[in-house]
């Protein structure tokens, strides 16, 4: 049980007196980073082509650095209240969203293993920019944004709605306006939905426009209301971050002197 309770104090975040557990979080970020940085390079012919055995093997060592770290994850989270029963409580661990990042980070490596055809998963190896998932533990502004999305996700899910809404009218309506001018740009209700979509997000590429009066000027309406409903999540967002800020601020704030706390 000290084993375990050491190894979990170890893996988690450490506390700033614990001088094991920061080298250890040090040396997790190093490769985090590490990887994220040789997944791009790799990308480089010439890079691939000289430096691509060095490349397979860091993965391949990442891989087992990382395969290490969730499975003592898994074995040492009993030690929380949470997670206190032996196979319930991982059971409820390994479905936390960070347990489900770490798994994500190494999963690719071990699927073609399975005897199965994935070499989809060989090919696209950008799969393993998953792990700078794996920021989010130690990286206080993610874990901020990360409660902000918690708090706000009610006021996200109806703007997104409203932009479902949008975007099912204006399709729509383009469709019928233009589907008799131009019965092959706009062929259909889900083709007239790409150009809603680069309407209402205000990019506008060019491959798909109305050349209808009746056309335009719908298309120059969605283009307006684009610009109004694309603000909205983003100040539902300002709002949720400041809210945030404030609130660590007043937790480092003594409530009687009002001097700040270390």
């Amino acid at each position: 049980m000290r084993l375990k309770k050491k190894v979990w104090q170890i893996l988690e975040i450490a506390q700033p007196n614990d001088k094991l557990s920061r080298a250890f979080d040090a040396f997790l970020l190093a490769l985090i980073s590490l990887n994220v940085l040789a997944t791009i390079v790799g990308t480089v012919d010439r890079v691939q082509h000289r430096f691509g055995v060095y490349l397979d093997w860091f993965e391949l060592v990442s891989v087992l650095v990382f395969s290490v770290e969730y499975l003592g994850r898994v074995w040492a989270c009993t030690v929380e209240s949470a997670y206190s029963r032996p196979f319930r409580g991982r059971v409820r661990f390994v479905f936390t969203p960070l347990a489900i990042i770490d798994l994500l980070a190494i999963v690719p490596f071990y699927l073609p293993f399975l005897g199965a055809d994935f070499r989809f998963l060989r090919t696209f190896r950008l799969v393993r920019l998953l792990r700078m998932l794996k920021l989010a533990r130690y990286m206080n502004s993610l874990r901020l944004m990360g409660r902000v999305f918690r708090s706000k996700k009610e006021e996200l899910l109806a703007a997104l709605g409203l932009l479902a809404v949008l975007l099912i009218i204006t399709s729509s309506a383009m469709y019928y306006v233009e589907h008799s001018v131009q019965p092959e740009t706009f062929s259909d209700i889900p083709t007239s939905m790409w150009w809603a979509v680069s309407t209402l997000t205000t990019v506008g590429y060019g491959d798909i426009y109305p050349v209808s009066p009746l056309g335009r000027l719908l298309g120059s309406i969605v283009a307006i209301l684009g610009i109004g409903v694309f603000a909205l999540p983003t100040a539902i967002l300002g709002s949720g971050f400041l809210e945030e800020v404030q609130k660590r601020k007043r937790k480092r704030t003594c409530p009687h002197c009002g001097k700040h706390l270390d």
